[in-house]
């Protein structure tokens, strides 16, 4: 065991501990206090990002629940180091966004196509003289509706544009300030320390500034109904006629797979639904680099969603590299023992909860017989190499399906990524089974 695999159960355990986040809010909030200065809000809005629109359209409703000052910021794309497989990601982001519009009952409408270079930079000259003239909150949505809906209505609106050089310098500016805060995507939230991407965070934003008396709206000591709330996952059981398989794609080294991990298994016993493991190799270990900035944001945010939702989490020894390896070896072992869940569950938890370094005999050895496999057995089995072409096969078949992230999830004619996207996988479950029915 390495020095690393000893010492990073224990300061992670403290970095990403509910105490520390509540001393550095503590913190912050007296500062305010001491300076009298008012809740200040950052939001970073990306033209052409999908996210960015839905979050503009928000932002009136936001801004009318809450006593805080906006600072608007216009900020270009994220820089390829933190968008490796960009076309991807463009392209599922519509996709995205279109599906959480119509969850949500927001209007977002795309053409298929990312709007043309010349009228993102319309927009962007609009938006950046609105901010000049604290008109943010106010445009920001129409101008983003008409961006993605019928641009050529950009040039119908009243509103005066900034200048070239005025748009270019405070995309810089803003770039710059987006970065030295630690991000690097648009439609993000930052107050006083901490960050919520898109409208799917707003709710911690929201449980935060309630907690800090910042609510314009309701009862004193009542909180208002939040304006997205996460979604609550099925707890009881649910009988379908026709269940179908939960394809889940998934990677030992991702902390989003493992705090989804034990909800999606859940969701298959709940709906009689089976559950299909397809590991893939982690980004860093197929080329794709991952910057500290975003490691840092993916961190803090997977120990927030795990401690709402209960999951243990935040004592975490990075399998990256020989112990992903040798716990993805494992994997067809256990399916063929019949406990491939069993043994997953038991890596996730052992690597992201309680620091346990797979890498080592000691430390794999615990995870493998609390699932009820034999460790000599299991021991043997690290020499089979054909894991590895199995996991290509699985990274083939994202690719395929427009994803290239994970978790991933495939049920139906469903195909969608991320940990918080649970519902959709659930929904297709339910809808069209005439049935399903509760029990």
């Amino acid at each position: 065991m390495s020095l690393k695999s000893l010492l990073m159960p224990v300061i992670s355990r403290k970095f990403l501990s509910r105490e520390r986040l509540e001393k550095l809010r503590m913190r912050a909030e007296h500062k305010r206090v001491a300076q009298r200065d008012a809740h200040q809000l950052h939001y970073f809005h990306q033209v052409d990002d999908p996210y960015s629109a839905l979050a503009a359209a928000s932002l009136p409703m936001l801004m009318a629940r809450y006593d805080v000052r906006l600072n608007a910021h216009v900020v270009g794309p994220p820089p390829d180091s933190a968008a490796p497989e960009r076309d991807k990601l463009v392209s599922y982001s519509r996709r995205d966004a279109q599906l959480l519009a119509q969850h949500w009952s927001l209007m977002f409408q795309h053409s298929g196509t990312q709007p043309a270079a010349q009228h993102v930079q319309q927009a962007t000259c609009q938006l950046v003289a609105a901010i000049r003239n604290d008109r943010f909150t106010e445009v920001a949505g129409d101008i983003s509706s008409r961006l993605w809906q019928d641009p050529d209505q950009l040039a119908e609106n009243s509103l005066a544009a900034a200048g070239q050089a005025e748009a270019v310098q405070h995309l810089a500016a803003s770039n710059s300030l987006r970065q030295r805060l630690g991000h690097y995507l648009g439609a993000t939230f930052f107050y006083a320390g901490e960050w919520y991407w898109g409208i799917d965070r707003l709710h911690y934003l929201e449980r935060r500034l309630q907690a800090l008396g910042a609510s314009r709206l309701g009862v004193v000591g009542q909180a208002p109904e939040l304006m997205f709330p996460p979604h609550a996952d099925l707890q009881r059981s649910v009988k379908i006629a026709h269940p179908v398989t939960i394809d889940f794609f998934v990677s030992l080294r991702s902390p989003y797979s493992a705090i989804v991990a034990p909800r999606v298994f859940a969701l298959g016993r709940r709906t009689g639904a089976s559950v299909r493991i397809r590991f893939v190799l982690p980004m860093v270990m197929r080329g794709l680099p991952v910057p500290s900035s975003k490691r840092r944001y993916i961190a803090l945010d997977a120990a927030r969603e795990a401690l709402s939702r209960g999951i243990p989490f935040g004592r975490l020894n990075d399998p990256v590299g020989r112990p992903t390896e040798r716990g993805l070896a494992l994997v067809p072992f256990a399916e063929r023992t019949g406990q491939g869940e069993t043994y997953l569950l038991s890596f996730m938890h052992g690597v992201w909860a309680e620091g346990l370094d797979a890498g080592s005999d000691r430390g794999l050895r615990r995870i493998v017989e609390r699932a009820g496999l034999d460790w000599g057995e299991a021991h043997a089995a690290l020499a089979d190499e054909s894991w590895r072409q199995t996991a290509e096969d699985n990274r083939a078949e994202l690719l395929s399906l427009g994803l290239w992230g994970v978790p991933s999830f495939r049920v139906g004619g469903t195909a969608v990524w991320g940990q918080d996207r649970l519902w959709a996988v659930e929904d297709e479950l339910l809808k069209g089974d005439s049935e399903c029915s509760l029990f």
